[in-house]
């Protein structure tokens, strides 16, 4: 920690880690979010003009992932952008969907799988490159 700076040094800061907080505690401890099905390429959407002053209890990361989803976001990209895991950003997108402040629109599942010849030969064409 550098104590050439001005004002007061802070114990949780680190000037080649940045601030030190576990993501845990971001959850609360919690692993799992409290609504199942967030798949990476799922994307999120704000609420038009969500209302977040009647949440005070939400974190800054909450409030910064509903700024980011205002144009839809895939969770992948939410989680790249606030430099969390996706475990992490899964359980405050969870958060926030129970309070109605996002919705989640989930790509359709593909109704057609290859078979496993196909791709196999796949493989064995791309090793021969």
């Amino acid at each position: 920690m550098r104590s050439d700076l001005p004002g007061p040094q802070h114990e949780w800061l680190d000037d080649d880690a940045g601030p030190v907080v576990r993501p845990y505690t971001l959850t609360g401890g919690r692993v799992r979010p409290s609504v199942d099905g967030f798949d990476l390429v799922a994307y999120v959407l704000a609420t038009p003009d969500p209302d977040l002053a009647a949440y005070p209890e939400l974190h800054p990361e909450h409030r910064l992932l509903v700024e980011l989803a205002g144009q839809g976001t895939p969770v992948v990209e939410l989680a790249a952008d606030l430099d969390l895991a996706v475990g992490v950003v899964r359980v405050l997108l969870g958060d926030l969907l129970s309070r109605g402040l996002v919705a989640v629109h989930q790509p359709p599942r593909a109704t057609y799988l290859p078979d496993n010849d196909i791709l196999k030969a796949v493989v064995h064409g791309l090793r021969a490159l």
